[in-house]
């Protein structure tokens, strides 16, 4: 992976992958139906993006019906792959997708409620109406300076405070976020681990322990609460993902989109995602700082955003 320099016409290019993501998911959200399994969401996910023109990807697509959106009994890396988990009428669900785009990547993820059910989506209202502050949270502690760490600190005590339990801590390397950037094309990436293209897995990971070694030396591309990140943000793209659930983890929720770093400032790409747009509609969100997309918009196609 790729993390030069970025000009605007390549935040366009970031942008317009995230929203195909986005498109991807609520399409599949909207064509599930009572019985399917993870699996087969996985796979009109995957059919999807094929009759779009995307024929690699970040990462495997990943469903989590029910229980499974929380993590429960996650107690190995495999578990986050696809199961035959079956979707049930009124079961909460996420789906996570990572589309490569002429290089360029994105990696988002969606929280839904299958059917109809009025007290499950009180409950999820509830807690994604929590994220959206975490949204803004993060934000606000990136343009003051603070280290990842300390802001993933801050996270964790809002989501505590709220009564609920952070489930990011769960992914490998309790990650809030990773490093999003450009891919070149590898044959090797059809060879798969852990739903990541074997390159891309093994750069991640050598970059990820040469940190913990040699940390303020060797900058991590993940983004957890460990001595790794105790450092104040760096300019990139980032694909952000607070997750959270219940304390039982019957229900478990979250949303990922790319967060832009400067040198001198910090923006989410786009304001008009599902979550967002969501939040505007009940009345819990409303937007208080401009997205990258508003912000570079009249700059020409070259103009340097980071590098």
């Amino acid at each position: 992976m790729q993390y030069s320099t970025i000009r605007v016409s390549d935040l366009k290019q970031f942008r317009h992958v995230q929203k195909l993501a986005y498109d991807c998911v609520e399409y599949t959200a909207a064509s599930l139906r009572t019985g399917m399994t993870e699996r087969n969401a996985c796979s009109i996910m995957k059919t999807w993006l094929k009759e779009k023109g995307v024929s690699d990807l970040f990462h495997d697509p990943f469903a989590w019906f029910g229980d499974r959106a929380a993590f429960k009994g996650f107690w190995a890396d495999h578990k986050f792959l696809p199961s035959d988990r079956i979707l049930e009428d009124g079961m909460t669900g996420i789906l996570d997708i990572a589309p490569i785009v002429n290089g360029y990547s994105a990696d988002i993820g969606y929280c839904f409620v299958h059917g109809r059910n009025p007290s499950m989506q009180a409950t999820l209202d509830d807690m994604n109406r929590l994220l959206l502050r975490a949204r803004d949270e993060i934000l606000a502690g990136v343009r003051a300076g603070r280290t990842f760490r300390a802001i993933y600190r801050e996270v964790d005590d809002m989501i505590a405070d709220a009564g609920y339990v952070n489930q990011h801590k769960r992914y490998p390397h309790r990650v809030l976020g990773h490093r999003v950037g450009r891919h070149m094309s590898n044959p090797l990436n059809r060879v798969r681990w852990l739903g990541f293209g074997l390159p891309t897995y093994l750069s991640l990971m050598t970059r990820q322990w040469a940190s913990k070694v040699t940390p303020g030396i060797v900058h991590s591309p993940l983004w957890n609460d460990r001595r790794e990140s105790n450092h104040r943000p760096f300019a990139g793209l980032w694909a952000i993902e607070p997750h959270i659930s219940l304390r039982d983890q019957s229900i478990g929720t979250k949303w990922e989109e790319i967060l832009v770093i400067t040198e001198d400032g910090a923006w989410w790409l786009d304001n008009d995602t599902p979550h967002c747009r969501l939040g505007t509609q009940r009345g819990w969100w409303h937007e208080s700082s401009q997205s990258a997309a508003q912000v570079f918009l009249e700059e020409s196609s070259d103009f340097l955003v980071v590098g």
